[in-house]
């Protein structure tokens, strides 16, 4: 059996208030190519495939346009998950029409799946959290795991938690519960995998997740997965990589630079290869960035103008990085975002920010800058919107006055 795995196509993202629509349509244009090229039975797309609960006409355009394209007529079966930016009853809300294309949606973790004819298959057996689905040479038996909040993991645990103890197990516990009461529905002779789209420890974030792990309370182990699992294909974190600890268990990662930090990821979906009693072949397909984010960094206002210049027709979206002992000034600014359309910041860095025998010196700065500038050295990517939003909230900081950039 092969399978094509991608997850967090965020459609409807914007970067700094610029739309990506434009990018995004480029990428489904490939992904279409990809899929006829390498020809899989199956496509897993692990959730968030939009941005917004409330996506755009033109999202939803491209994601229905883009699942009837891939399906070829119903001769593959494609798996869709809800992640945590989906709103499951709209995401789902296209089902009846969505079989006859051999689509199959799932938008919680207690959806059931109808048995019957999904495009040229059959959806054997499913019920809450999985689905058999027979593909003519082979079966495949899917745990379905769309983004579990603790209301919709309770709910679906609800009948399981009979003691108090049970009741106050961890969120990364009763995750683990949930996997162990599915893995019976595994079989010897089926092709066993996972989707889901959820956070597990150790992950490295690309930058641009909304962080509903804040606090731990969403972060799960990569020991809660059943050991029968052939292959587990996972949505959420940004950035491609294996699970640490479960080879196994991959994120496809999103395939935009979303976010400044991505731009040092290579981009991918993931191809599998597996048989029922067999061990994946996984192989990584390369996506093009047709509009990357790039960071420029100069050594003074005139080398920043004179780059911009030099550069005004690259297509790319672009951070620049001004070493300066005065403030940029406003005609400045002007200058370079004539010569260059896509700028989307420009940051001055002063000397006192400079790093010196391994510390950092700070002159008079707004908070959001000095906690940003920490978080990047200590972290390598950039602080979540989320945790900025919160930190400044716990402060008592003008959340939208603080994270002003220039």
């Amino acid at each position: 059996m092969r399978i094509l795995h991608t997850a967090d196509w965020h459609l409807g993202k914007n970067l700094e208030g610029r739309s990506r629509l434009d990018e995004q349509e480029l990428f489904l244009e490939d992904f279409v190519k990809i899929v006829e090229e390498n020809n899989p039975d199956l496509v897993l797309i692990a959730g968030d495939i939009y941005d917004s609960a409330n996506p755009s006409a033109r999202a939803e355009k491209l994601f229905y346009d883009t699942l009837k394209r891939i399906s070829g007529q119903g001769k593959r079966i494609t798996v869709v998950i809800a992640g945590n930016h989906d709103n499951p009853q709209r995401l789902v809300a296209a089902t009846p029409l969505a079989m006859d294309h051999g689509i199959i949606m799932v938008g919680t973790p207690k959806t059931v799946i109808s048995p019957g004819r999904y495009g040229q298959h059959q959806v054997t057996e499913s019920n809450e959290g999985y689905v058999e689905i027979d593909l003519g040479a082979e079966r495949a038996v899917i745990l379905t795991i769309p983004f579990p909040s603790e209301k919709r993991l309770n709910e679906v645990l609800y009948g399981d938690m009979d003691t108090d103890e049970q009741r106050l197990l961890t969120y990364g516990d009763r995750m683990k519960q949930l996997f162990t009461s599915l893995e019976g529905h595994f079989r010897e002779d089926t092709v066993n995998l996972i989707v889901s789209h959820l956070f597990v420890m150790n992950s490295v974030e690309g930058g641009s997740e909304r962080s509903i792990q804040l606090g731990g309370s969403y972060i799960v182990g990569g020991d809660i997965f059943p050991e029968k699992a052939q292959y587990i294909a996972l949505g959420h974190i940004h950035k491609p990589q294996v699970v640490p600890g479960n080879h196994i268990a991959r994120y496809s990662g999103a395939p935009l630079q979303y976010h400044r930090g991505e731009e040092i990821y290579q981009k991918q979906v993931l191809l599998v290869d597996v048989s029922a009693h067999g061990e994946a072949k996984i192989t990584s397909i390369p996506l093009k960035q047709y509009k990357p984010i790039e960071v420029w960094r100069c050594k003074s206002v005139t080398d920043a103008i004179s780059l911009c210049q030099d550069n005004a027709e690259k297509v790319c979206w672009v951070y620049l990085e001004i070493e300066t002992g005065r403030a940029i000034l406003e005609d400045e600014i002007k200058q370079m975002k004539q010569l260059k359309e896509d700028i989307l910041e420009i940051h001055p860095i002063f000397p006192e920010t400079q790093r010196e025998e391994g510390e950092y010196r700070f002159r008079e700065r707004p908070f959001h800058e000095l906690f940003q500038e920490f978080y990047l050295h200590e972290r390598g990517v950039p602080a979540p919107e989320e945790t900025m939003e919160v930190l400044l909230g716990l402060l008592g900081k003008d959340v939208e006055h603080e994270t002003d950039q220039t």
